[in-house]
């Protein structure tokens, strides 16, 4: 299988990134989950969003969230053997941490264009219209990017969450 499609593993991982984010959510946090997974394909962390409104650090996205934890754990080379599995795509932030910790690989499930729609305009999620591949592109090292996937069980974690 080449290196750059969907298997089964990455789409079971997709499905705990998906369940992580509900857990955020009923948390109060927003719904987005991620978790980070070495080559030989055990979880080596894994993180919800704590971004809690209107006092939380809207930074504590669960993308960046999981690079902190795992940054100065292993080697650039190992980390760049892992994979960042997410519920949606990561922002430009989110995708600046992945990038500068190293990770070489990244599988997300809902695009940023579709968040974008589910969320519409408003003040509580001023999402960029910047696709993670442009961030990485601009890098001096390769980050494989696989995704959207699985986009319509991604989408039901925010199903009313934008709204209220």
């Amino acid at each position: 299988m080449p290196q750059d499609s969907a298997t089964e593993q990455d789409l079971a991982f997709l499905r705990q990134a998906i369940e992580l984010a509900r857990a955020a959510r009923e948390h109060g946090a927003h719904p987005f989950g991620s978790l980070i997974v070495d080559e030989h394909g055990q979880v080596l962390v894994t993180a919800r969003n704590n971004a809690v409104p209107p006092k939380g650090d809207p930074t504590q996205h669960a993308e960046r969230l999981a690079c902190s934890k795992i940054g100065r754990q292993f080697t650039p080379a190992q980390l760049a053997r892992c994979t960042l599995y997410t519920s949606t795509e990561p922002c430009a932030m989110c995708a600046g941490a992945i990038y500068e910790v190293g990770i070489g690989r990244v599988v997300y499930a809902l695009s940023a264009k579709v968040l974008i729609h589910i969320v519409g305009s408003g003040p509580e999620i001023p999402t960029l219209d910047l696709p993670c591949r442009e961030v990485f592109v601009r890098g001096q090292r390769p980050t494989l990017v696989i995704g959207p996937l699985i986009e319509e069980e991604a989408a039901q974690v925010h199903q009313g969450f934008w709204t209220k």
